[in-house]
């Protein structure tokens, strides 16, 4: 397929690339800058700085992935309005986009994040499961909202709610890595807070069998199927890392530091992907120790 990816630069997003191009997709990015996004992505890819740039290119897909990190910088009122408008800028833009075209795509994977869900305590979370009214909620309910407005032009949408996204060289993990190895990680707050996972290549290929499967729409929750508290989360990394975790984060501590932030760490919802396990979607990385093995063993 002929297919535009908006965040292929990111760190999903280079993957992702690699990954579709690897199976003979045509693949066009958008990146507000083309230079550095070169240097990253495969040979072959059409990169231009707008979505609106690639009216002539008839799409037959789209992933859409852009969007600044929520968890980038403390929560002011305009910190919170650029991750809006970061969100849904670019989403409306390939809703106009499909607008345009003469023959509209015929699918839309838009991201999403288990912050749909907010605090969820200690109960299992599936696509139906109602979420708690909190910004997080607030933000990714816009965001699928706004992608939802393609489904006027014909166009199948479906949204990835995705958790935190495991593997190699970025993301949340690169972050932890340097105080784990050296005895300094420790549990957050009580570290009874769910913290919903997926390795990075289960991600791509979920957002690729979502591309393929003609009858799946709506919402999907992108995490592994064995969920894991902040806690067991701690554990496991010590013990892959041969370290140990003994210093832990006060909830207190926390709060005064980030503010509402803090609450992307210090709650959670025990997020299970039963929509695409029911689909027949299988995961190459069901469990946290399988996905560390393949991880710190690179």
């Amino acid at each position: 397929m002929r297919i535009l990816v908006t965040g292929g630069s990111g760190f999903v997003g280079q993957l992702l690339c690699r990954y579709l191009q690897e199976r003979g997709h045509v693949l066009s990015v958008v990146s507000r800058t083309p230079d550095k996004a070169r240097r990253r992505l495969p040979p072959g890819c059409d990169i231009r700085q707008h979505v609106l740039d690639f009216t002539d290119t008839s799409p037959e897909a789209i992933v859409n992935l852009a969007g600044e990190s929520i968890a980038g910088r403390r929560w002011s009122e305009a910190q919170k309005q650029r991750l809006r408008d970061s969100r849904l800028g670019i989403t409306q833009d390939l809703v106009t986009l499909c607008s345009q075209l003469t023959t509209p795509p015929g699918v839309m994977v838009s991201g999403s994040a288990m912050g749909y869900y907010g605090d969820q305590g200690q109960r299992a979370v599936d696509e139906d499961t109602a979420p708690h009214d909190e910004f997080a909620h607030r933000l990714c309910a816009e965001w699928e909202a706004s992608a939802r407005g393609a489904e006027q032009y014909g166009v199948r949408v479906a949204l990835l709610r995705t958790g935190l996204v495991l593997d190699a060289g970025g993301g949340a993990l690169q972050k932890m890595l340097p105080a784990f190895r050296l005895g300094l990680g420790g549990r957050l707050g009580d570290g009874r807070q769910f913290m919903p996972w997926i390795h990075r290549l289960d991600l791509v290929r979920s957002i690729e069998f979502l591309l393929r499967e003609s009858s799946l729409d709506g919402p999907f929750n992108g995490s592994a199927p064995q969920p894991v508290t902040n806690a067991e989360f701690t554990r496991s990394l010590a013990r892959h890392l041969g370290r140990p975790a003994l210093v832990p984060a006060p909830a207190p501590l926390l709060r005064l530091a980030l503010g509402e932030m803090s609450r992307l760490l210090l709650t959670g919802a025990d997020m299970r992907p039963r929509r695409l396990e029911a689909a027949g979607f299988t995961f190459l990385y069901p469990t946290l120790d399988e996905a560390f093995s393949a991880i710190l063993g690179q």
